[in-house]
């Protein structure tokens, strides 16, 4: 046992070993050991109080396994999604990935809600602006996602158990929609072969392309190597909901709760306004969250934590 990583807590009649590296390990954080000490912080209702100490409960995570979990299961998650669409063994004609783009519009335009041109021309003229989209896009997906599980790790080791389950659930269940449903997004409309449908009257602009970031699809590698058709459904979506429902709770200030909140109406935004996606496609990453959270939770639920060692005295 590594006595560096060793949590003793006194009490009567037994004495309680952290054998592994604290999940909650920050020395300054007493709430932890103590949730009644913080009682008063984390809400005014006495079920609040007692889920949310259940949330801290310390269970036993290792910080260097979880992260070799979420690296490995993203690098097979990654080679398995760009099997299928724009390239791989399993790829499909830009015909398809046309065909289903222009029923998706044919979907919302029987809706009376295919904005999304619409909504991108009122920004075109501001490059600065696109530009911070873009960047939102391409940078925040990963940042805040990666911020929540770090958070969720040490404060809440028994919630983040369960919502690294939920949000690994919810990814991989996204394969299915690019899989099944290759779909050309709205920047590769009036793009060209042979990734684009040259549609030019739907008005969407590559923003990535012509405005630039700190990337872009447009890269030759980044074009071999990527499914540019997993577009359904919107996993920017489905992992910004995770961040707020993740969160929401567990948040003590008022403004920290309304960041949240707000956050998956940004990436909403965002992927509109930089043509990524079709408002449909949000909807998709709404429903694909919806059954990995009902997947994550019953794996969770099945698969019981290890708790601290107690030893008797």
């Amino acid at each position: 046992m590594n006595p560096e990583s060793t949590t003793v807590a006194a009490g009567p009649s037994s004495t309680v070993l952290d054998s592994d590296a604290s999940t909650d390990a920050d020395p300054a954080d007493h709430s932890a050991a103590d949730p009644a000490a913080h009682s008063g912080e984390i809400g005014s209702a006495e079920g609040s109080r007692d889920h949310l100490e259940g949330d801290r409960r310390r269970i036993r995570l290792r910080w260097w396994l979880e992260v070799g979990y979420v690296l490995a299961f993203y690098t097979v998650y990654t080679a398995v999604r760009n099997q299928f669409g724009s390239g791989g063994r399993f790829s499909v004609g830009a015909e398809r990935a046309l065909s289903n783009a222009e029923w998706v519009i044919h979907i919302e335009k029987s809706l009376g809600l295919f904005f999304e041109s619409s909504l991108q021309a009122l920004f075109l003229g501001q490059a600065w602006f696109i530009r911070i989209w873009n960047v939102f896009y391409g940078s925040l997906h990963f940042v805040v996602t990666g911020a929540v599980m770090v958070y969720l790790y040490r404060h809440f080791p028994t919630r983040y158990r369960r919502y690294r389950t939920i949000l690994a659930a919810t990814t991989g269940l996204a394969l299915l929609g690019f899989a099944l449903v290759p779909l050309m997004p709205p920047r590769l409309l009036g793009a060209g072969p042979p990734f684009g449908g040259s549609r030019v009257q739907y008005g969407f602009v590559d923003t990535l392309s012509k405005v630039g970031a700190l990337w872009s699809f447009d890269s030759g590698t980044m074009q071999k190597i990527s499914n540019q058709w997993a577009a359904m459904p919107s996993l920017h979506i489905g992992w910004s909901m995770w961040c707020a429902l993740a969160l929401y709770p567990v948040l003590v200030r008022r403004w920290a709760r309304i960041l949240v909140i707000i956050y998956p109406m940004l990436t909403l935004f965002a992927i509109i306004v930089t043509a990524n996606h079709y408002w449909f496609d949000a909807l998709g990453g709404a429903v694909v969250l919806g059954v990995g959270w009902f997947v994550g939770t019953h794996l969770t639920s099945r698969i019981p934590a290890r708790p601290l060692v107690t030893l008797p005295d």
